[in-house]
C-alpha cells in the first residue's frame, strides 16, 4: 500500500463575515452565519491536529479573519506549533493596534487583496467606500513591522485596464510579490461571471503585460500570473490535485480538499466529528478523487494525468452536470469547445451589474 504523503498546508476559513462584498468572492453562495463558528479552543485543537500530520504552513482566511478578536492567539498557537502562519486578509480593519498584536503573536506574512488601482473602481468592486484608502495604509502598516507583503490583484473584465497601475502599486507599497490572479469560476464568482469574464483580446493583452513585467522587475518584485481556465488548453491541477498537498476548514468546521468543493454531492465530515488526520486520511469526500483511479478516458492513460490530476472537479461538475467527466478546460475534453463559446459569448455582452457577496 501506497504511503498517503503529508499535506503541506491547511486553509482555515475563519468567519464568512466580511466587510466588503466583493462579487467574485471564492466563499459558497449559503454563507454560515456567526453563531455557528467554531470557538477559540477547537480553532486550536485543529492547529494542532493539523501540525502533527505534518503541515508546515497555516493559512488564515475567512471572509474577513480580522473580526475574530482571537486572531493573534491563533497565530500564536500556530507559531508555537512551528509553522508558518499567512494572514489573506481585505486589511480594511486593520489599525497599528492590530498590526503590533499580530506581529507579536508572530504572524509572518501578509496577503492584501486589491479590487483595482485606483478608489473608484476598486470601492465599487468592493462595495465598500474608502475600502482602497484603507489597504494602502495597511500596506504601509505591514511594511513597517517588517513583515513579509504580497498583494492579491484579482483581476478581471471591469479592472484589467488598471493592470499597469496595480503592478505599480505593487512596488509602491514595497510588496515583495504580486499575484495576478483572474477571476476562477466559482461560487460568487460563477453567478457573476457574465460580468468579469474578459475577452480574449484583454486576456492576451494582460499575459503581454506581465510577461514584459516579469522582465523588467527581475529581482525586485515576483509575479505570480493565474489565467482563467475558460480559455486554456490544459486544465490546472486544482490545489496541487484533489486532497493531495491542501485542505480548507470552513467557519463551521467542515473539512475539505478545496474552497469549492462543496458544491459538490459528496459527504464532507465536521472536525467536531472526527480528527483532522483521521479525515485526511480516509474521508470518502476526500478519497472520491484523490489519485488517478477514479479517471476515465480520456484522462486515464493520459500522460499529463499526475501532472494536473484531472484537473478541477468543481468546474466538471458546474459545467457538465458531471464531476467526474474530464475538465472542460481540457482541449481533449468533448465539453471545450461549449466552454470557450460561453467565455467569448459572455464577454462580448458586457454585462457591469453585480450581485453581491451577501449573507441573506
Amino acid at each position: 500500500m501506497t504511503t498517503l504523503p503529508p499535506p503541506l498546508a491547511m486553509l482555515m476559513e475563519l468567519t464568512h463575515r466580511c466587510p466588503l462584498k466583493c462579487p467574485y468572492c471564492s466563499n459558497p453562495l449559503g454563507l454560515d452565519r456567526a453563531r455557528d463558528e467554531l470557538d477559540t479552543a477547537t480553532w486550536q485543537r485543529v492547529i494542532s491536529e493539523a501540525a502533527g500530520i505534518g503541515i508546515l504552513q497555516a493559512h488564515f482566511s475567512g471572509g474577513e479573519p480580522m473580526v475574530r478578536q482571537d486572531l493573534p492567539d491563533l497565530i500564536r498557537h500556530a507559531r508555537t506549533e512551528g509553522l508558518y502562519t499567512n494572514l489573506i486578509t481585505s486589511a480594511v480593519l486593520l489599525d497599528q493596534r492590530r498590526m503590533t498584536a499580530l506581529a507579536e503573536a508572530g504572524l509572518d506574512h501578509v496577503q492584501i487583496s486589491f479590487q483595482g488601482a485606483e478608489p473608484d473602481m476598486a470601492d465599487r468592486i468592493a462595495g465598500l467606500d474608502r475600502a482602497h484608502e484603507k489597504k494602502l495604509a495597511a500596506a504601509r502598516l505591514v511594511r513597517e513591522a517588517g513583515l513579509a507583503l504580497t498583494i492579491n490583484a484579482v483581476v478581471h473584465r471591469q479592472n484589467l485596464d488598471q493592470l499597469p497601475a496595480m503592478l505599480d502599486l505593487a512596488i509602491a507599497t514595497g510588496a515583495q510579490r504580486i499575484e495576478v490572479a483572474h477571476v476562477q469560476y466559482y461560487g460568487w464568482a460563477l453567478k457573476n461571471r457574465a460580468a468579469l469574464i474578459p475577452t480574449r483580446t484583454q486576456l492576451d493583452e494582460a499575459t503581454r503585460i506581465v510577461e514584459d513585467a516579469r522582465r523588467r522587475l527581475a529581482g525586485q518584485l515576483v509575479i505570480d500570473y493565474v489565467v482563467p481556465d475558460y480559455y486554456a488548453s490544459r486544465p490546472k491541477a486544482c490545489m496541487g490535485g484533489w486532497a493531495r498537498q491542501f485542505f480548507n476548514i470552513t467557519p463551521s468546521g467542515k473539512m475539505l480538499p478545496c474552497h469549492a468543493a462543496e458544491t459538490l454531492d459528496l459527504p464532507f465530515e465536521r472536525i467536531t466529528e472526527r480528527s483532522v488526520g483521521a479525515i485526511w486520511a480516509d474521508s470518502p469526500g476526500f478519497r472520491a478523487y484523490r489519485g488517478t483511479g477514479w479517471m476515465a478516458p480520456p484522462c486515464r492513460g493520459c500522460a499529463r494525468a499526475e501532472i494536473d490530476w484531472g484537473g478541477c472537479r468543481c468546474q466538471a461538475l458546474a459545467l457538465t452536470g458531471n464531476a467526474a467527466a474530464t475538465d472542460p478546460a481540457c482541449g481533449l475534453s468533448p465539453d471545450h469547445a461549449m466552454m470557450a463559446d460561453l467565455a467569448g459569448a459572455e464577454s462580448a455582452a458586457a454585462s457591469d451589474n453585480f450581485a453581491y457577496r451577501m449573507i441573506s
